[in-house]
């Protein structure tokens, strides 16, 4: 919080209601769960209330566990009735992305009828869904439950709407009835995503990618790029995640992800790489990885689409391609250049500082929540 930051008075309650446990999910950790301590130095008593535990979050992406998922879902959805229960007892309601992740929408219409004031933050594009196929989702079931209607319902009815990607927020504002819609982006600590204090002293580059088992098919897109450029000149490909991968014909390294070692694994690459395929959905998507790569100085190759291409200025602080030619390419360019590969990272640490640093965005939420409580007065 601000020297110039005035404490609420009264105190004011603010109840969270999320999918996932504190501190697991990319979507929630380096977005609002950052500013949790803020919010309380702000005059916010704030509430969390993730609608998985910790035991469901193991195994939410893996495929069977079949029974452990339906009892996760069945805790998950007694836990919610018992917060609509005490709804309002609190000022404000913060939804992110959903009441239940599961069902019909009238959880969220619950929710919404209760809640003196409701702010829901939503990320992607929700409402065009995925273009992951559905040979690759292992929870087949959870893919025909959910859809768009909770997340249209919420956009509409919301007092307030938070949108990770701008051009998202258009969508959001026109829907929602009072036209507020708040752009604010991921962001990251840069105290603790920063460069590695020791310099990196390698004849084989290596190129890296960070991910979850859903963004995995996104990793894939590479696949010929990767085997194309081993031929071309020596790197080592590192996959940081939470799944097992193989990739035949590349020197690879698979590294399970971990909250401890997040900073630390990300220091281990020396290029860091965001493809991404050219659909309605993407333009839904907040540019997180090249945010976090460009945080801990890492040239970073994307692709040349939606909020990607605002977060990076082509040839300034990081490359942009489309093509498989153009990944190839841009690739092979920075394994052959170190010097070029430290320009565009330190240009990318600069941006990343100044306008995606937990820093400077801070003051966005502080922002949408202030006005939002100025309402319940």
């Amino acid at each position: 919080m601000t020297a110039s930051t005035t404490p609420l008075s009264p105190r004011r309650r603010m109840l969270v209601l999320c999918p996932y446990p504190m501190g697991v999910a990319a979507g929630q950790r380096l977005k609002y769960e950052q500013y949790l301590d803020d919010w309380r130095a702000m005059g916010l008593d704030v509430d969390i209330s993730p609608f998985m535990d910790d035991a469901m979050w193991r195994i939410v992406h893996k495929p069977g566990h079949y029974a452990a998922k339906a009892q996760g879902v069945l805790k998950g959805h007694f836990r919610r009735l018992y917060d609509l229960t005490r709804i309002r007892r609190y000022d404000v309601v913060y939804v992110f992305m959903w009441v239940t992740p599961f069902g019909t929408s009238l959880l969220e219409r619950l929710a919404r009828a209760l809640a003196r004031r409701l702010v829901y933050d939503v990320e992607d594009n929700v409402l065009v869904g995925n273009s992951l196929p559905s040979g690759e989702n292992p929870n087949k079931i959870v893919a025909f439950l959910k859809g768009p209607h909770k997340a249209r319902y919420l956009i509409a009815n919301a007092d307030q709407v938070i949108s990770a990607s701008p051009f998202f927020n258009e969508t959001c504002r026109g829907m929602n009835k009072r036209r507020k819609s708040a752009y604010i982006p991921p962001s990251v600590d840069a105290d603790r995503f920063a460069p590695s204090p020791v310099a990196r002293e390698t004849l084989t580059p290596t190129i890296g990618w960070t991910g979850t088992f859903s963004s995995k098919i996104y990793l894939d897109l590479l696949n010929d790029v990767f085997r194309k450029l081993a031929r071309r000149a020596p790197f080592k490909l590192k996959v940081i995640g939470n799944f097992d991968y193989e990739l035949d014909g590349v020197d690879l390294e698979v590294v399970q992800w971990s909250k401890e070692r997040e900073a630390e694994d990300l220091q281990s690459i020396d290029i860091g790489v965001y493809p991404l395929p050219i659909d309605d959905w993407v333009l839904g998507k907040a540019g997180l990885k090249a945010i976090q790569y460009m945080a801990i100085g890492l040239p970073t190759v994307a692709t040349d689409i939606g909020t990607s291409s605002l977060v990076i200025t082509r040839d300034v602080d990081g490359l942009l391609v489309k093509t498989e030619d153009e990944w190839l390419a841009a690739l092979e360019r920075l394994l052959r250049d170190p010097a070029l590969r430290r320009r565009l990272g330190a240009a990318g640490r600069e941006t990343v500082v100044a306008k995606y640093s937990t820093q400077a965005i801070a003051a966005r939420y502080r922002e949408v929540l202030l006005d939002v409580i100025a309402e319940t007065s």
